[in-house]
C-alpha cells in the first residue's frame, strides 16, 4: 500500500471515532521522556505533562501547548502525539490542562494558562529547557488562549511575567475575532449576549507583541480562516509585529493539529513550519 493510500485510510479512521486515541496509539515513545501530572495550581484540572527530548539536549527551546475543545472539553492525555512531535525536533514540550466551562467562564481559563506558563518559566530548566526560548502554541480554542496570553499583558502580568518573556507564539485554526458568538456551546462561556469586546485577541494587538506563526485550513468550516487568521495577521503587520500566516488545502479544522502526528504528516507541513519558526527566532 502506498503512503498516500495509508494516509487516506488513517484520515478516514481519525474522522470516525476516538480520533485522538487512535493517533496516540500510533505514536512512538522512543523520542521523549515524559513527566506526568505536575500540579501548577490547587485545582485538579491545573496539571501539566512535560515531554523532554531523549537526545539529552541542554537549553532546548520550550513550547507550552494548549488544546482546543470550545472551552468545555479536552484533556492533556489526548495530545501525546503533539508532545512526541515537538520532542522529536528537540523541543521541550509542556501540555497543560485548564479549567473548563461550566466550572469556569472567561477569563478564568486564561488565568490558568498564565499560571501554567509561569510554572514553565520558573521550572523548565529542570527538564533541560531554556526559559529564555519560551513559546506558546495552541489549536482552536487553545490558539485563542495563547493569543490572549501573548497579546493582552494583564494575564501574564498577574503572574509576574510579560509577553516580552515569550520568544513567540503559534496559533492553529484559532478564533481571534468571533463576536457576535454563533456557536451555542461557546455562548455561555463568554456571557452571550453581553460578551465583552476585551475578550477578543484582535482588540489587543500592539507594537512590540511577540512574533507569531498563524496556520489555518482553507476550508475550515468551524473557524473562518479569512476573518480570524487572516484578519489577525493583517492587524499584526500593521502594528509592525513579525507574523507569518499559512493556509493549507488538505486539512480541516480538526486535522490541522492532527497533521503533527506521524501517521498524518503528509497532510500538511505543520510540524516543519513550527520547527522552522522556532529555530529562526533569535534567542532573547
Amino acid at each position: 500500500m502506498s503512503g498516500l493510500a495509508l494516509t487516506g485510510l488513517l484520515l478516514a479512521a481519525v474522522t470516525a471515532c476516538s480520533p485522538l486515541k487512535l493517533l496516540n496509539s500510533l505514536t512512538p515513545s522512543s523520542t521523549f521522556n515524559k513527566t506526568s501530572g505536575i500540579a501548577y495550581g490547587s485545582d485538579p484540572r491545573q496539571k501539566l505533562d512535560v515531554y523532554t527530548p531523549k537526545q539529552g539536549l541542554k537549553s532546548a527551546p520550550v513550547v507550552v501547548f494548549f488544546y482546543g475543545g470550545s472551552w468545555n472539553s479536552g484533556s492533556r492525555d489526548d495530545y501525546s502525539f503533539v508532545g512526541e512531535a515537538l520532542a522529536s525536533r528537540g523541543i521541550v514540550t509542556v501540555v497543560a490542562d485548564y479549567r473548563l466551562y461550566p466550572q469556569v467562564r472567561y477569563p478564568l481559563f486564561l488565568e490558568d494558562g498564565a499560571q501554567a506558563v509561569a510554572w514553565t518559566h520558573e521550572h523548565i530548566h529542570q527538564f533541560s529547557g531554556d526559559p529564555q526560548r519560551l513559546y506558546l502554541m495552541g489549536h482552536s480554542s487553545g490558539a485563542y488562549n495563547v493569543a490572549m496570553l501573548a497579546l493582552d499583558p494583564d494575564f501574564l502580568g498577574a503572574v509576574g511575567m510579560t509577553p516580552h518573556n515569550l520568544s513567540g507564539w503559534i496559533g492553529l485554526a484559532g478564533p481571534y475575532d468571533f463576536l457576535p458568538i454563533v456557536n451555542p456551546e461557546v455562548r455561555p462561556v463568554f456571557f452571550y449576549p453581553d460578551s465583552p469586546p476585551d475578550s477578543q485577541p484582535i482588540n489587543h494587538v500592539s507594537r512590540g507583541a511577540p512574533p507569531a506563526l498563524l496556520m489555518a485550513s482553507r476550508d475550515d468550516d468551524v473557524v473562518n480562516p479569512t476573518r480570524n487568521t487572516g484578519g489577525l495577521a493583517r492587524k499584526l503587520r500593521l502594528a509592525g509585529v513579525p507574523v507569518q500566516d499559512l493556509y493549507f488545502s488538505h486539512t480541516s479544522h480538526a486535522t490541522l493539529v492532527a497533521a503533527m502526528s506521524r501517521p498524518l504528516r503528509r497532510l500538511a507541513p505543520v510540524l516543519d513550519e513550527v520547527a522552522a519558526f522556532i529555530n529562526a527566532t533569535p534567542v532573547q
